[in-house]
């Protein structure tokens, strides 16, 4: 069955996106993961790619429009495939001249009964016009392909308000708040928690009570029975003609930090649940808590019982973990609390061996498949350079005695590397199939290492700040990054990453580049070693830095010319500071 393509929520302030350019045209055959478009959004340029394999059956925008959030962009199906219904549907559902155009309404003559068919199926597209509308996974970052949902915050027959939380969900950047942009009653629950849902898969269902909202979920719904029998599973990921005329608000999000329940598909404790309440424990004794507080109390051995929530329906929340004063019994608390660890690991399936098997996040997932893209498909070359760090040691002590933020050798690293892009755009670049992008920006992405993976915020404009502005900025998106608090845009639009283990104490590495760049540096530990110097052997501080280079984009030449400037750069700092 055909499928429409619509304008996916890029970023949470996204309300419609440009097209930049098609890089598939109707007829090319596609895939899931192929890139169909480049589209502008508020945040950065970023790539569409199929959900489905097929034909590409139409294109409505061309390059250059405008489409609003959730707007019509293609259809993808089977080759040959009649569209002329979701064409009816793209075209506002009364286009007089598509009816009249056309001529299968007469070609029935011939068969006089098939002809009545598809004037009742026509008519029953409006089906749509079901007070209700469809809650669909949202696009939460350019890379996400599906979302977890962690746990839903409203159950079937709950009244919700627009900006009320409906469910968490995790993604393979973190984990997110899905809020609803409707008011009414939750209808429909389509997945259950601990399931992964493909974005524009359908969540639930909101819209007046009593509605009939099977009317929404016919035309293709898989059925697969739901635990609480609340009707039809719906196939993730599949977009129905039926529901296409919805004119819903792709769902925004913020990230996850307060108002997390502990427990797993645990309800919000209603409003007769005292806020503040002493662990918030109305809901027959368990207890609501982001996951951040939860770890972070585990940490401390502290009994969430004993924490006052301060978050909304009396959640706790971070704050409340580290503003919290134990009391003089907290001694047996922590023995109690202990059990608290379980619905942790509860998701681990021990086998009974010497091992235990631990389901792949979704940030896990996306790691691997983006970066086995990268290795496999672009052709990876190494470049290694020593650079002589004595006199960088010796501006860092200048330096950090007058800068407002203490400086860090990571910290001149992404200075010096923008300063050498500014000078080397052809590193600065992108591989785009039929053409090169050379960015006019210098925007350095900064690799750090979180609990579940990988991140990379992004430091922008690098190139056009103070070492200071820099230091903070990094040591800011670190500190989100780790307590998942990073927004889209804080990790959207790189143009170069870099990636530093000299805190691990490693001399050399290679790193896998990070798509859409075209180079990663790799940065390595200063070491005292024995170098020579006017004819002489001293000791030296040598820091060894490894470009990767996509060869589809830069050549070696051009990688080695960067790596020369940068040297010179980190050799000589006070060159990049002016």
């Amino acid at each position: 069955m055909a499928e429409i393509i619509r304008m996916p929520k890029m970023s949470d302030t996204m309300t419609d996106g440009v097209i930049a350019s098609w890089l598939k045209k109707v007829g090319d055959s596609v895939k899931s993961g192929d890139v169909l478009a480049e589209v502008e959004t508020d945040k950065a340029t970023m790539e569409l790619e199929s959900y489905e394999d097929g034909t590409l059956l139409y294109i409505g925008p061309k390059n250059g429009e405008s489409v609003p959030v959730d707007g019509v962009l293609a259809i993808i199906g089977k080759q040959g495939e009649d569209i002329s219904g979701l064409m009816a549907e793209v075209n506002g559902g009364a286009p007089a001249p598509k009816q009249e155009e056309a001529p299968k309404a007469e070609a029935p003559k011939a068969e006089p009964a098939p002809a009545p068919a598809p004037a009742p199926a026509a008519q029953t597209a409006p089906a749509a016009k079901v007070n209700a509308e469809v809650v669909r996974m949202p696009k939460m970052s350019d890379t996400m392909q599906e979302g977890t949902i962690v746990a839903w915050h409203k159950k079937v027959g709950d009244k919700v308000k627009s900006g009320d939380l409906l469910a968490e969900v995790e993604t393979d950047k973190a984990t997110m708040e899905l809020e609803s942009y409707e008011d009414g009653t939750l209808l429909y629950v389509g997945v259950e928690a601990g399931a992964s849902v493909q974005v524009d898969g359908v969540l639930a269902i909101i819209g007046e009570a009593g509605a009939d909202y099977q009317a929404l979920l016919n035309g293709g719904a898989t059925s697969g029975g739901k635990a609480e029998d609340k009707g039809p599973d719906v196939m993730t990921g599949s977009i129905e003609e039926v529901t296409r005329a919805e004119n819903h608000k792709s769902d925004a999000q913020s990230l996850s930090g307060d108002g997390v329940n502990q427990t797993v598909g645990a309800p919000v404790p209603g409003p007769g649940v005292e806020a503040g309440a002493a662990g918030s424990t109305a809901n027959q004794g368990r207890v609501l808590a982001s996951p951040l507080a939860k770890k972070v109390a585990q940490e401390k051995g502290i009994s969430l019982a004993q924490v006052k929530g301060s978050g909304e329906n009396g959640r706790i929340v971070l704050r409340d973990v580290e503003n919290f004063t134990p009391s003089a019994a907290p001694q047996a608390q922590p023995q109690a609390a202990a059990p608290a660890p379980a619905p942790q690991i509860a998701a681990p399936v021990q086998t009974g061996e010497a091992f235990t098997e631990v389901p792949v996040s979704q940030m896990r997932k996306v790691i691997a498949r983006r970066l086995s893209e990268s290795l496999f498909t672009a052709p990876h070359f190494y470049l290694t350079m020593e650079i002589d760090m004595d006199k960088a040691m010796e501006a860092r002590v200048s330096m950090n005695e007058v800068a407002p933020v203490k400086v860090s050798f990571n910290d001149m690293v992404i200075k010096a590397a923008a300063a050498a892009l500014r000078k080397h755009p052809a590193v600065n670049s992108s591989w785009l199939g039929d053409k090169i992008r050379y960015n006019n920006v210098v925007n350095i992405g900064v690799a750090v290492a979180v609990e579940e993976g990988l991140l990379v915020p992004v430091v922008r404009n690098a190139d056009q700040k103070s070492l200071s502005t820099i230091s903070a900025e990094v040591k800011d998106l670190g500190g989100k990054a780790k307590s998942k608090k990073l927004q889209p845009a804080d990790w959207e639009g790189s143009t170069f990453t870099i990636s530093n283990l000299g805190m691990f104490g490693i001399e050399e590495f290679t790193a896998i580049i990070n798509p859409p760049d075209a180079c990663i540096l790799a940065v390595g530990g200063i070491k005292q070693t024995p170098v020579v110097k006017n004819g002489q052997i001293q000791i030296g501080n040598v820091m060894k830095v490894t470009l990767s280079c996509d060869h589809r984009v830069v050549d070696g030449a051009v990688g080695s010319a960067f790596l020369q400037t940068l040297k010179g750069f980190l050799e000589d700092p006070v060159r990049m500071l002016v």
